[in-house]
């Protein structure tokens, strides 16, 4: 019972901590529109996608955005808990390491998940139709995505010691999951090695499911969903065991 408790707590402490930061909210809000209403506007008169207008196509990609970059940037608080004390705090309680790293964990996700769900009113001002039914089936998605990409901004984060050098590499890991996820272009109308290059890459998976949910039937993506789905479940298991694997040698 007092490992569900401590994971409880800490779950509950890094969902306050980001409640309470609102010039992150504000953010959240600000840039998915820069994105759709400048960049998509912009795009569209040059990237056609056959079926579906431009805005419509990088919405799922958009929504993997932020939940991408909020899940990296969330990594660097187990940096400031080793700063300031707490984290030396909890790894001498009677809490497992395993266990912490799953409280910090669930809570990031929660954090990474309301900064993904507050992108969706945005749908209906660039004219996605997505019904509550389908709102409801992306969150099984969306939850797959953020486990995997939370895992890997944690993994980083134990490993590394300062701020700057957990910076660095999160532009060096965010940039190319992101530009590499197809989320901006369709896949089937670049070079063979990009193509390539794209399929190794989890987020590629994760924003092909969604826009299988969103746009329906009609659209044709790099796989069926279940591979999609299962490429995700593996790619989560595979970052919250090296995940557990970093957090463990933290001191």
């Amino acid at each position: 019972m007092s490992e569900f408790r401590g994971i409880y707590t800490l779950w509950l402490r890094e969902v306050k901590k980001f409640v309470r930061e609102k010039s992150r909210l504000v953010n959240a809000f600000v840039q998915p529109l820069l994105w759709l209403f400048i960049f998509g506007t912009g795009m569209r008169f040059s990237a056609t996608v056959p079926g579906v207008n431009y805005q419509e196509f990088i919405f799922p990609g958009l929504v993997c955005q932020a939940m991408l970059f909020t899940a990296m940037f969330l990594g660097i608080h187990i940096i400031w808990d080793r700063e300031f004390g707490f984290l030396k705090e909890i790894l001498v309680s009677p809490l497992s390491r395993p266990s912490i790293f799953l409280g910090k964990m669930l809570g990031v996700s929660t954090d990474v998940m309301i900064q993904g769900i507050i992108i969706f009113p945005f749908a209906f001002l660039i004219g996605a139709h997505i019904s509550i039914v389908v709102f409801f089936l992306t969150l099984p998605v969306m939850l797959l995505i953020t486990f995997g990409l939370v895992c890997i901004g944690l993994t980083f984060a134990s490993l590394m010691k300062s701020f700057e050098g957990f910076g660095l590499v999160q532009t060096f890991i965010n940039m190319p999951m992101f530009f590499l996820s197809g989320a901006l272009f369709p896949l089937n109308n670049v070079p063979q090695w990009l193509q390539v290059v794209s399929l190794v890459n989890p987020l590629t998976y994760g924003v092909d499911a969604l826009r299988t949910v969103m746009i329906g039937p009609s659209w044709v993506g790099i796989a069926p969903i279940s591979v999609d789905l299962a490429v995700l479940f593996v790619f989560d298991a595979i970052m919250f065991t090296c995940g557990t694997w970093a957090f463990s040698r933290t001191d």
